[in-house]
């Protein structure tokens, strides 16, 4: 057929238009939203808000949800933008991940890591692989062991690493970050002897004879902390640049980072004000008196770059589980008469509480055992915390049942991890008996009782995926599908609860309910694609999860594979 003739140019304008409906952008990076915008094509859109639509058109602008419609009449309204395919994929609000440390996984990402190794040795071997290379009496830094992972579940000691490792000190955190062993080289470093006290909220485990045996438990910690050769400033903003590239790559578009010091708050604002912070940072302050003074003078940072937000405390009250350093109302059911640490008083909880409040920061407390739950509960209780303080409690892995209708009465914020549940499952039980199991990770109960549940991994902890903690929250079972049908099933969550928990639960967590959490016109465009849709995908394989697109403020800051 001849070009001219009318039929012939019908065709070719039908061609040419249905080109500029399909064709995709080649190269996602190209697209500048803040000039022109661009339009995502979404197979599968969910809203946050219990809505999923099928095959719709987004137009993102000003780092702004424009508008949602159908593929259809969204192209033909925007036939000039730029189109982001995602065709064959679900396009979600952005995933947050509420309890996590940033630098802690800088860290990670660039020394020794001991996650799931199966043995102590397996332990030594990666630490003195690491020795082999290091200068003579450099420190060997590394985190990620858990005793409970090996065929021996007591702690290890300094003897047998002193024998492959005896000159360069050693210092290794475990998982959870409420211990640490040091080798013989690093505890004369640090002065420690059979006549150094056990600190207030600390313990310092030894030998028969008194001799310390290398660990060392929640604040014993710091006696080893305090000789550790500092990071440089310029090492400590590269692992934060390092971390939040990571943590994009994850699929994940803001983080509550779980205690940060001024540095650590001047170098995000500086990678912010570079440009080289791809995702939202919502930090809560350590518990130091003098930052904690600064800060309640001064007032709350929101928003700055569009990055970074202070407006909030880290508080501890106890230690881990893991490690037996939980307050328990009674005693380990598998270590008569421990009844773990307090390392915070309720009345310094409800002094900071008062402050806190005044100030306009929310006072988010670390309890894991029931007697911390407890304290934390009384402390802001004290301080005339009402639901609209949005306080939280952190990890509250185990509840004595009845103190939940105070929990929920004060709108008192679970801030909890799913995968800590499935990490601990093997050996949980052990520490707290059959009955206080029943308050242990019990995510369906808060829920069922009206609480509020914002979900994240405590990363480095647990991995930074929190498609894993989705997972986890779903099924109660590990990667390996064990146990079968879920540890304490009745606890598991249905699929939009467990995305609920790592969005809008997230975004009510940090007072961002009205600009994130869910996607509708006029929200922030931050946003998480999949190239699978979780609603339909089988809840074992919810854990492989492939993340397309990682979008911030409109900005496309993570492309993984198609």
């Amino acid at each position: 057929m001849h070009p001219k003739h009318p039929a012939a140019a019908i065709l070719m304008v039908s061609l040419w238009t249905v080109s500029c409906m399909t064709a995709p952008v080649r190269d996602p990076s190209t697209i500048d939203e803040a000039t022109s915008g661009y339009l995502i094509h979404a197979g599968t859109l969910i809203t946050g808000d219990g809505e999923k639509l099928p095959d719709r058109g987004i137009v993102v602008g000003e780092g702004k949800i424009a508008s949602i419609a159908s593929w259809e009449a969204a192209r033909a309204a925007n036939p000039t933008l730029p189109v982001l395919d995602a065709s064959r994929g679900t396009v979600m609000p952005g995933l947050v991940d509420a309890h996590a440390h940033v630098e802690g996984l800088g860290i990670a990402l660039e020394t020794v890591t001991l996650r799931d190794t199966t043995s102590y040795e397996e332990v030594i071997e990666r630490i003195a692989a690491r020795a082999a290379t290091a200068a003579p009496g450099e420190w060997i830094i590394g985190r990620g062991w858990d005793q409970n992972d090996w065929p021996d579940k007591n702690f290890p000691t300094a003897t047998a690493l002193d024998l492959r490792v005896p000159d360069n000190p050693v210092w290794v955190g475990r998982i959870d970050g409420h211990a640490g062993l040091a080798n013989s080289a690093a505890m004369r470093a640090a002065g420690v002897s059979a006549a150094t006290r056990d600190p207030e909220g600390g313990r310092i485990l030894r030998d028969e004879a008194g001799n310390p045996t290398g660990v060392f438990i929640d604040a014993a910690e710091d006696l080893i902390n305090r000789v550790v050769p500092p990071p440089s400033r310029e090492m400590r903003k590269r692992r934060l640049a390092l971390a939040a590239a990571t943590i994009a790559a994850n699929g994940l578009t803001e983080v509550h980072d779980a205690g940060v010091d001024n540095l650590t708050v001047t170098l995000l604002r500086e990678l912010a004000d570079e440009g080289r912070l791809p995702v939202r940072i919502y930090a809560m302050l350590s518990d130091d008196a003098s930052l904690l003074d600064r800060w309640f003078s001064s007032g709350p940072l929101i928003d700055h770059g569009g990055r970074l937000t202070v407006r909030s405390v880290k508080l501890y009250a106890d230690g881990a589980l893991g490690s037996r350093g939980a307050a328990m109302l009674e005693p380990y059911s598998d270590d008569p008469g421990n009844t773990g640490l307090m390392r915070t008083s309720t009345d310094h909880i409800r002094e900071v509480a008062i402050r806190g409040r005044q100030a306009g920061f929310q006072v988010n407390t670390h309890a894991i055992g029931d007697a911390a739950v407890r304290s934390v509960i009384d402390a802001y209780e004290a301080a005339g915390v009402r639901p609209s303080d949005r306080f939280r409690i952190e990890h509250l892995q185990v509840m004595a049942l009845e103190d939940l209708p105070r929990i929920t009465r004060m709108g008192i914020i679970a801030s909890m991890q799913p995968t800590h549940g499935t990490s601990d499952m093997p050996w949980a039980e052990r520490r707290v008996g059959p009955e206080r199991i029943r308050g242990a990770y019990a995510w369906r109960t808060i829920l069922d009782a009206g609480g509020v549940i914002a979900f994240g991994s405590d990363f480095p902890v647990e991995q930074v995926n929190p498609w894993h903690g989705i997972h986890a929250a779903v099924t109660r079972q590990d990667l390996s599908g064990r146990p079968p049908g879920g540890w304490y099933p009745n606890e598991r969550l249905t699929i939009d609860e467990a995305l609920q928990g790592f969005a809008g639960g997230a975004a009510y967590a940090a007072f961002e309910e009205t600009r994130r959490g869910t996607i509708a016109t006029g929200k922030d465009a931050d946003l998480t694609i999949t190239s699978t849709d979780p609603t339909r995908t089988d809840p074992q394989q919810l854990h492989t999860t492939q993340v397309l697109y990682t979008i911030v403020d409109g900005k496309i800051v993570h492309t993984g594979g198609q």
